[in-house]
């Protein structure tokens, strides 16, 4: 016992050295704002987070993974930035609170945004056009489910810009007000995440009856308000519900990932490891998407992805969304996509933004 004293007397030092380094940070952020005002400069300046992310990035030797790092400081980015600015930033995300696209949005802004949730993705896009979200999340890809259309039809009529990407490792979890699985009789869930964890329920819970909700954290709510009921949900479920843990990451396939963007009026500054998303639309003749696509052959940058869509306008006329490495200020990037405008119908850049190794 007289260890354990001691290592926790240890860690209260180390908290009131930390207590002590961020409030002194936060005197000179409040310099770093006086002078950004006085200069006219914008608040928010992601390419200096992302330069420190990667720079500390490089300097851990653990144990804390990198993914744990980035969330810490992501908050005290978030708290800074309140400090600096006295708007707080506003996020729509499509889906109710405590969903995946919910856990997307507060990873990656962090937790002190005002974070406003939109039954579809139409209204996230019209809530950033509008003006009253600063950025919004939705969700493009899952690397279960493929693509995401209505995200992807939503550009054809937009002007809004993609601002970043958000990689998430859906991981599902068994929640519940109740402390022992024995005492489980009904589970709640949204047909998806029932779906994905159906081995590990015919395995575990045999017997006990399966229900649909409307989303996950519908699924939560009932289950805050029923006794020997659980429910399939995200860790933040958990959180806002206040539900106890009874499995943790019971979904059969362990590499589902979902890909999410951040959509704003604003463009994201080059990072020198950028991603542009384009979309165009190619003549109907044989070998037209060939000829589209060869500027970027001639200039040797790599094609990340494509996608087709149909427009919706006229039978059998696609529209193509094409990933391409590298940034639309980039001389080659910029001179490759002028030369493939000049081959389509039309082009429309959706956005230049950071690439997200996972």
């Amino acid at each position: 016992m007289e260890e354990l004293n001691n290592l926790r007397k240890d860690i209260d030092v180390i908290d009131s050295e930390i207590l002590k380094l961020l409030n002194q940070r936060a005197e000179i952020v409040l310099k770093v704002a006086e002078t950004k005002r006085s200069q006219n400069l914008n608040y928010h300046i992601p390419e200096r987070e992302l330069e420190i992310l990667n720079r500390l990035k490089a300097k851990n030797t653990g144990p804390f993974p990198n993914e744990i790092l980035e969330t810490i400081f992501k908050e005290i980015f978030c708290a800074s930035l309140s400090l600096e600015q006295p708007n707080v930033r506003h996020v729509s995300y499509f889906g109710p609170a405590a969903t995946f696209t919910h856990q997307a949005a507060i990873r990656h802004f962090g937790s002190t945004c005002k974070f406003i949730p939109m039954d579809n993705i139409g209204k996230v896009f019209r809530s950033v056009d509008l003006g009253e979200a600063d950025y919004g999340v939705v969700p493009i890809e899952n690397s279960n489910e493929g693509i995401v259309n209505y995200t992807l039809d939503m550009f054809l009529d937009s002007d809004l810009k993609i601002y970043s990407e958000i990689m998430l490792k859906i991981s599902q979890n068994l929640l519940s007000k109740e402390n022992d699985i024995s005492k489980i009789k009904k589970i709640y869930s949204h047909p998806q995440p029932i779906a994905q964890c159906r081995l590990w329920l015919e395995n575990n819970m045999l017997g006990v009856q399966i229900y649909e909700a409307a989303s996950t954290a519908a699924a939560a709510a009932l289950v805050q308000e029923e006794t020997g009921t659980a429910a399939i949900a995200s860790e933040l479920a958990a959180k806002i519900y206040n539900l106890n843990f009874l499995e943790r990451h019971i979904e059969d396939n362990k590499n589902n990932v979902t890909r999410f963007l951040v959509i704003s009026k604003n463009s994201y500054g080059r990072t020198g490891s950028d991603k542009t998303s384009i979309m165009f639309s190619a003549k109907d003749i044989p070998g037209s998407l060939h000829e589209v696509l060869t500027p970027f052959k001639k200039s040797k940058l790599n094609l990340t992805r494509i996608e087709s869509r149909p427009t919706k306008k006229k039978a059998w006329d696609y529209v193509f969304f094409v990933d391409v490495a590298g940034h639309i200020e980039d001389k080659k990037v910029r001179k490759a996509i002028a030369d493939v405008e000049k081959r389509c119908i039309f082009l429309k850049v959706l956005g230049s933004y950071p690439l997200v190794d996972f």
